[in-house]
Parts: C-alpha cells; sequence; structure tokens
C-alpha cells in the first residue's frame, strides 16, 4: 500500500492511501457522467454506431434521470441521498452530467448505489418540480408517471416510419417495473484528499448497452418501445450502463 509522509508543526503524519478519505466535517462528491456508445464518444445527430448486430444506427437523444444515490463506508454505514437528478446529453443541458452532491460527512468510502428512474412514490404524486419538473418532457400522464429513460435515433434497419429508433422506458408496477438499482464500487487508483473541497468521481455511461446484454434489439423487429410491456426488456439492458472509470481531487 503506498503511503504519503506530510510535516505539520514538526510533528509527521504518514497518511496511508486509502479510496475517498474525506478529512473536514462536510465535503462533496462530484460525479462526471462521460457518455460514450461502445469505445466512441457519444455525439447527437452527426456521428453513426453499430449495435452488436452490425446494424448501424444515429442518435438524436438521450436522457434519463438516478436517484436515491447511496455512498457505502468501509466501516458498513450508508450516506443516502434521496433527490432525482436528471441527465441529458443535449448540448443546452451539458450541466446535468456534472452532479455535485454536498454536505458529505466524513469518511472513507468504497462504494456507491443509484436507481435509473423514479420510484412508486414519486411517481404516483403527479408532475412535480426540480429534476421531476415535466419541462424536461420526461412525464407522461399523472396515472401513467415519469419516463426513467429515453434514447431516440434513426437507422436504415429501423422498420419504424421515417426509420426511427425510439426506446421510452418507464413503469414502476409489477410485473413490469423498469426501475433498475446500479452498484458501483470505487476500484480508480487509490486517494486522497487533503484540502480540496470536492471529490470528482468519473463514470463511463455506455448507451450500447440499452440495445445489448441481455437483450440484443434488432432494429428491424423492435425499433420502438413506448409502453410498459416491453420497457423491462430494454431496463433489463441498461443495468449494466455505468462502469466507474477514475476519481480525482478537486484542486
Amino acid at each position: 500500500m503506498r503511503r504519503q509522509v506530510l510535516y505539520r508543526k514538526g510533528v509527521m503524519v504518514i497518511l496511508a492511501m486509502i479510496p475517498f478519505v474525506l478529512f473536514s466535517q462536510k465535503q462533496g462528491i462530484t460525479l462526471n457522467l462521460h457518455h460514450y456508445v461502445g469505445d466512441k464518444q457519444l455525439v447527437l445527430d452527426d456521428s453513426t454506431y453499430l449495435n452488436s448486430l452490425n446494424q448501424s444506427f444515429t442518435i438524436s437523444k438521450f436522457n434519463y434521470y438516478i436517484g436515491q444515490i447511496h455512498l457505502l463506508k468501509t466501516n458498513g454505514e450508508e450516506v443516502i441521498l434521496k433527490e432525482y437528478h436528471f441527465i441529458s446529453e443535449d448540448e443546452e443541458k451539458a450541466t446535468s452530467k456534472k452532479i455535485t452532491l454536498n454536505n458529505i460527512p466524513a469518511g472513507e468510502y468504497c462504494a456507491m448505489s443509484f436507481i435509473i428512474g423514479v420510484d412508486s412514490l414519486d411517481n404516483c404524486s403527479g408532475s412535480q418540480t426540480g429534476a421531476l419538473d415535466p419541462i424536461n418532457a420526461m412525464f407522461w400522464t399523472w396515472n401513467t408517471g415519469y419516463i426513467f429513460m429515453k434514447l431516440e435515433g434513426k437507422s436504415t434497419f429501423s422498420s419504424a416510419i421515417g426509420n426511427h429508433l425510439e426506446y421510452h422506458i418507464g413503469g414502476y408496477k409489477q410485473p413490469t417495473n423498469s426501475i433498475r438499482t446500479i452498484n458501483i464500487p470505487f476500484l480508480s487508483p487509490i486517494a486522497i484528499v487533503k484540502k480540496a473541497p470536492s471529490v470528482n468521481v468519473h463514470l463511463k455511461v455506455d448507451v450500447l448497452e440499452i440495445l445489448k446484454t441481455p437483450n440484443p434489439i434488432d432494429f428491424k423487429i423492435k425499433p420502438t418501445v413506448n409502453t410498459v410491456f416491453d420497457a423491462s426488456i430494454i431496463a433489463n439492458n441498461y443495468c449494466d450502463m455505468f462502469h466507474f472509470m477514475k476519481e480525482a481531487n478537486e484542486k
């Protein structure tokens, strides 16, 4: 294990290199979400990608909700943040891909989890404000609730009118519940947070997984999903969408 030696007023302090050590009483963690399609960075409308069936496609829209973030300490304690966050690849909403979690208690953090979607309580509360404001165009009606993930584009392989692709995923009731919990262990190089006000955590979000595993999506057969009946097929795919990249202390 690497160690760092600091000198403070003539006293030698040896600090073990451990993940996400927050020394002040209240600091923050900033999640940086990087959207990719496989190994290519996502560019709306201007790049062509291949799905697992070698069908070419472009992407014009990619939006989703995450919420109920749990931060796991190495001692087993959890910090629970109940807020929801709306993330969009749209250029005018680029800042949505950086989420700052404030007032995180001091401690050693080894993992995090969150849901993709909006839980049953908030789905049944009608249209709301903030991240859940209908202005984000992620709300169907008071009866059916929120769209958890929206992926749109085009493909010459699509059997839909205009070669459109449209995957609007939602639904919180069984057996068509499309809420999924994502667990992410912190596997980055070990770091020390010393004087920095926040820790940057970088996550890769692979859009290709939405169309890939365990259910390869054939654009000829299923170019659209916009009801709860097929939504869980896509939801089972986006379970694998998030991957830990790295962490870095803010300067």
